[in-house]
């Protein structure tokens, strides 16, 4: 097994939802299967995906990302997919229950951070447990980011 997913040339990140973590306090992740038809993973190989407008729900005992886009693949002839439709995803029954728990305390979601292909070849997502900041959150979280910048910096040019 290899054991950097980095140096693995089957890893390869697709979409990434980099305004999660600032407009989120995430408090837990976990990794989930995607169903997808063939013509939307031929999609996703050549980078045509945006998961920032998306968020996963609990309905019905199953978990469904709503609103990632996958972009159209040109090659498919006849069964083309829809772009912004509902796909299921993959979770045991207790990481199910757990997410379901979760999400019913007061101003928790279930939101993607990345979705990439693993070490197999399988496209996955990592979901995260969140709840939303707050402007003066966002604000602190920001001055974090920019003392740590600003303090390497100083440690490079005087170090």
């Amino acid at each position: 097994m290899v054991q950097n997913k980095k140096s693995d040339p089957n890893y390869k990140v697709i979409a990434e939802n980099r305004r999660a973590r600032f407009d989120y306090a995430i408090d837990d992740d976990i990794e989930c299967g995607v169903i997808l038809e063939g013509s939307e993973v031929k999609s996703m190989r050549i980078g045509g995906t945006n998961i920032a407008e998306s968020y996963a729900a609990v309905e019905h005992n199953e978990l469904w990302l709503v609103n990632s886009y996958i972009a159209p693949y040109e090659g498919a002839k006849t069964f083309k997919h829809e772009v912004r439709r509902r796909r299921k995803l993959l979770v045991s029954k207790k990481e199910l229950s757990n997410l379901w728990n979760a999400t019913q305390r007061k101003g928790m979601t279930l939101v993607p951070i990345v979705m990439y292909f693993n070490h197999k070849g399988f496209a996955k997502i990592k979901l995260g447990v969140a709840k939303g900041k707050q402007n003066h959150d966002k604000r602190a979280t920001e001055a974090k980011r920019d003392w740590s910048r600003q303090k390497a910096r100083l440690m490079k040019d005087h170090g």
